[in-house]
Formats: structure tokens, sequence, C-alpha cells
């Protein structure tokens, strides 16, 4: 049984406190957060203080469900303890925060909180490519068009700023989306991005629409993102190949083949939390005790994450929109 530690007591952790109290091997025995309410509210050893916690209750394993910018030093911490490291997205804000975790990989089991990667439509898609099923992959385009407004934001001091957030609608709302092109098109070697601030205005110093191009060789791959709609409307990826067009919303797939469209609604976990977090978190989870257990890599360890953050940082940098 491992017993394990959650740093950052908002809302994404309900959903690791949901999974770790239903797995069979973790235990969740501390929880730690600056406000003291919200580190009890999970009715285990509850700390204000995250460093006396990894100190204190002999650890296995740690969840960080932080502000982003925390989360490299928080892993760095951790592994000095020989404790594992389970991270909420994005890994890192920055390239030396970047550098940080896989530093701390060296030393303990991490893993990063891709949890659509798990979504069996993904994976018969990434079945589809590699079998060949349909052909050659001749290009991607996906659509996150969600709603953000400035009281979602002035809810947390740390959302919406450079140097906390790391960035608005593509770092924050369409990581995962970016994450699963990268897993289909592979570390591109084309790489824009235009980015703007559209209706919150001084409400935040980062974007909230980002407009994405990705090249592999002669395989072009478009991402439109967008925190200005006016709903949390399903996620869209298209993957066309040479003999199909396949399109995934929510949890429809569509075949579009020979003129003809075919609609295929797959079974998931139950969502845990709100909708657009996905149904993954368990499979994602569970994945990386099962992976302690058994010694074997980890789907979604930094040397897994490598292309998506390579590109996102560099799309940021691109973009001329940061500071």
């Amino acid at each position: 049984m491992y017993r394990v530690g959650l740093i950052g007591c908002g809302g994404i952790s309900a959903v690791h406190a949901h999974v770790l109290r239903e797995l069979e091997n973790t235990e969740l025995v501390a929880s730690a957060d600056v406000i003291p309410d919200r580190a009890e509210r999970y009715g285990c050893a509850a700390w204000t203080d995250w460093r006396a916690m990894l100190d204190a209750e002999n650890l296995d394993a740690v969840h960080l469900c932080t502000p982003h910018y925390l989360h490299p030093l928080m892993a760095k911490e951790a592994a000095k303890r020989g404790i594992a490291v389970f991270t909420e997205k994005p890994p890192a804000i920055d390239a030396a925060g970047w550098e940080q975790v896989k530093a701390a990989a060296r030393r303990v089991p991490v893993g990063i909180c891709f949890q659509n990667r798990y979504h069996p439509h993904m994976l018969s898609c990434h079945r589809f490519l590699r079998e060949g099923t349909y052909g050659a992959l001749r290009g991607i385009r996906a659509f996150v068009t969600w709603n953000r407004t400035a009281e979602y934001y002035a809810a947390a001091d740390w959302k919406g700023k450079w140097d906390m957030e790391g960035g608005g609608a593509l770092i924050n709302q369409a990581i995962h989306t970016l994450d699963l092109i990268i897993g289909f098109l592979g570390c591109p070697d084309q790489a824009e991005a235009a980015m703007r601030n559209h209706h919150l205005g001084k409400a935040i110093e980062v974007e909230d629409t980002a407009e994405i191009y990705l090249r592999k060789g002669d395989i072009p791959a478009l991402l439109y993102a967008s925190n200005a709609y006016s709903q949390d409307a399903p996620v869209i990826l298209e993957l066309h190949f040479d003999q199909a067009v396949i399109r995934l919303e929510g949890d429809v797939m569509a075949l579009i083949r020979d003129g003809k469209k075919k609609e295929i609604t797959c079974v998931t976990d139950p969502v845990i939390g709100r909708s657009y977090w996905g149904a993954g978190h368990k499979a994602c989870i569970a994945d990386f005790y099962h992976s302690m257990e058994t010694g074997t890599p980890y789907q979604n360890d930094p040397a897994s994450c490598e292309a998506t953050m390579r590109t996102l940082l560099q799309l940021y940098s691109q973009s001329g929109f940061r500071p």
C-alpha cells in the first residue's frame, strides 16, 4: 500500500483524492494547503507547511495540485526525500523549471497528469496510425473553445499572471489538446503561434486566444484555442488520413469514409468533477502506481512529455505576446 500525500487542496485536488481512495494500492494519508480549512477537507492529516508534511509523513508519493509555477520546486523537494511525484499539468512554465522536473525524474518516479491520453478513442486512433488502417496521416486540426471570465481569474491570485500561471488559453485550457496532437504528429519541425487577449482586457496579463500552426515533414496541424466563447464546448480533434477522416468530439468518434459517416460512442469511466476535465484520471493515476509496482516506464513520464513541453515553450517564445 502506497502512502500518498496531496499538496494543494483546490478544485482539481478532489479528483485526485477520489481516485486515491478508490485504488486498492494507495492510501491518502496527508494533505497540505496554505488555507487551513482546505487542508482539512479530506479528513487525513492536515498541514499548512508542505515541506513539513514531506518530512514527517513517511510518504511514498505526493500529488501536486498547486499553482503551475510551484510544480518544479515541489518536485525537486520531494525527489530529494525519495518521494515519487505525480503532478498536475503543466509540469513547468519555463525551460529552467522543466529541467528541474526532469532532474527529479532521474531520482524518483515522476508522472504528469495528461489523462486524455487514456481515452479509448485516442487509443483507437493511435492504433489506426500505427497499423496504417486508413493509410497515411495527412493533417490534424483541433478546436478548444471554452469560457473563462474575469471573475474566474480574480478568484485565484496566481491565475492570469505570466510568472505564476505561465500563460493562458494554451498552457491551461488547451495543453491537453496540444499534447494529443503532438502524440499523433511527433515533435514538429515548425511551430508558430499568434496570441491575443480579446475579451478580458486588463483583467489578465496572459492570452485568452491562441492560433497555432505546427508542421512535421509535409503534415500540418492546426489548433485554435480560446476561452472567449459563450460556453465550455466539447473539444474537437480531427485526423485526416488517406482513406478516411476521424473526427473526435467529446465521447463521440465520427468515421467519415467514402462519403459516409459512422458515429461511435465509447464507454468511459464516470467523469469526476467538471465535465471538461475528462474521464481519464483514474486510468492515468492507476497506471502511475502500476508502473511503480512493476518498475516499468510510465506512459506519462517526463521523457514522454518532452516534445509537448518543448513545443509549448517554443510557441510562447515565438509568439512575441509574452513579455
